[in-house]
């Protein structure tokens, strides 16, 4: 069988026509979609994702407890039910299909597959057993195929995570928030069952530079206050300021202000007896993993902060302590990988571009090339950053203009004998998902194996 359903007959059965390849089908993807279908009348989109699943980290990001984050979803399936569109899920562009091949079948290809490494700390240990990424755990939970076979020893006592982004509270928050909560989300039921046996008390969450210029949010702070049976712990000393940090406090944005009060409220809380405690450090650099063969302990050195307002870098101070821990996360940014055959800029995990049009070695547009999201600007901002990254790289192709192509992809799919999951195969997936979600009382129960998916579908 090489269809699980017939790809959709296009819209414009003609010859030639503006066919667009977007490579990546989270938001960047979508939103790149969408401002296509506005600009051109008459265009065709197919939509590609190695995986089966559309949406990207909206579905194998977001933490299962903050659900109404992936509402975007709403607006990303009215895009992609759009006739001029398809979605070819589980057709991974570099290696079922080369860059090469696609390239030469459409008037323009779109890179928008985002960043899904993590940056490594270059410690010695950083690989020993007990340290892991953030991002394997977070995909783990959130029933990604290529990680639901993860593995986390939760039968410890201590853990920390060397970070203080959101993702890093995201994480700190599903150590320690009940099962009982956890379990009505649309979170992996393993996921659920190893937590239910986790015997973590303390939590660390390390960041190398002070309260003001942690990278979380106000919202996902205030969270962590109102967990049951946890106590938050932070140290007042920390919270005051240097002249200097003071000045960037009133410099700043209203949400690292608002994060700065939200800290004061949760170091006022008063001790209570608790299960856990999420333990907020700052001004403390990694710099040795250590253990017989597994972690066991993480050495940090104290920081003092240098430099002008909105420019301070973490200095070490030649004074170290020791945190035994079994357990760590590593949260410290994502890294985009590159599809071969494609320039590369390694150090910032992007393609080197210029309003989206991807550059060669020359510094020259490689013609019919763009790029969006993640992939093209590094791992900042939010979900909805990446409708104006896209719409941005649109205008650019606006700008370049768009030539007819008459290359057939379907051939070539069915030459390779790829099982292409088609957005009406998504549909039936993601009701199954619901109805198994509601005979066990949560959101969802989601697939977690391509073989689950075919046996589904077949």
């Amino acid at each position: 069988m090489q269809f699980l359903t017939k790809l959709r007959p296009r819209m414009n059965q003609v010859n030639q026509s503006l066919k667009v390849a977007i490579v990546g089908s989270g938001p960047a993807g979508c939103y790149a979609a969408a401002a296509l279908l506005k600009s051109f009348t008459e265009i065709n989109i197919d939509i590609y994702d190695r995986l089966f699943s559309p949406y990207g980290l909206v579905r194998s990001g977001v933490a299962p407890d903050h659900s109404k984050i992936k509402n975007v979803q709403a607006q990303f399936e009215k895009t992609l039910s759009d006739p001029r569109c398809r979605f070819m899920g589980n057709v991974d562009i570099g290696k079922d299909i080369a860059f090469s091949e696609l390239h030469k079948l459409y008037s323009a290809v779109i890179l928008t597959h985002g960043a899904d490494s993590d940056r490594k700390l270059n410690l010695t240990g950083e690989d020993l057993s007990g340290s892991y990424t953030a991002t394997e755990f977070v995909a783990w939970y959130n029933c990604h195929p290529e990680f639901a076979d993860r593995h986390f020893n939760f039968s410890t006592k201590r853990a920390a995570i060397i970070g203080q982004g959101n993702v890093a509270i995201d994480v700190a928050r599903i150590l320690v928030k009940p099962v009982e909560q956890l379990a009505l989300t649309d979170i992996g039921t393993h996921a659920v069952k190893a937590l239910s046996n986790s015997t973590i008390e303390d939590i660390y969450v390390i960041g190398r530079r002070g309260p003001v210029q942690a990278a979380f949010t106000d919202k996902e702070l205030k969270e962590l206050g109102e967990i049951s049976d946890c106590e938050v712990v932070i140290d007042k000393s920390v919270l005051e300021l240097s002249d200097i940090d003071k000045q960037e406090l009133e410099q700043t944005d209203k949400v690292k202000r608002s994060n700065f009060r939200v800290l004061n409220e949760l170091a006022e809380m008063p001790s209570r007896s608790a299960k856990r405690r999420l333990h907020l450090i700052f001004f403390r650099s990694p710099v040795e993993i250590s253990g017989n063969g597994k972690v066991e302990n993480l050495k940090l050195e104290k920081n003092t902060l240098t430099g002008s307002v909105g420019n301070q870098k973490a200095s070490g101070s030649g004074v170290f302590e020791d945190l035994p821990v079994d357990l760590i996360f590593r949260s410290v940014g994502y890294l985009g990988n590159q599809i071969p055959g494609l320039p590369f800029d390694s150090n910032r995990g992007v393609y080197p571009n210029e309003r989206g049009r991807v550059l060669g070695a020359d510094g020259e547009h490689l013609q019919g090339v763009y790029t969006a999201g993640w992939i093209k600007r590094g791992p900042s901002g939010v979900i909805g950053t990446n409708k104006a990254c896209s719409v941005e790289t649109v205008n650019s192709i606006v700008e370049d203009g768009l030539t007819p192509s008459n290359g057939d992809v379907d051939e070539l799919i069915k030459q390779k004998g790829l099982r292409v999951i088609t957005f009406a195969d998504w549909r039936k997936l993601d009701a199954e998902e619901i109805r198994r979600g509601v005979e066990k009382g949560k959101e969802r129960e989601k697939f977690v194996s391509v073989e689950d998916v075919f046996a589904f579908l077949s």
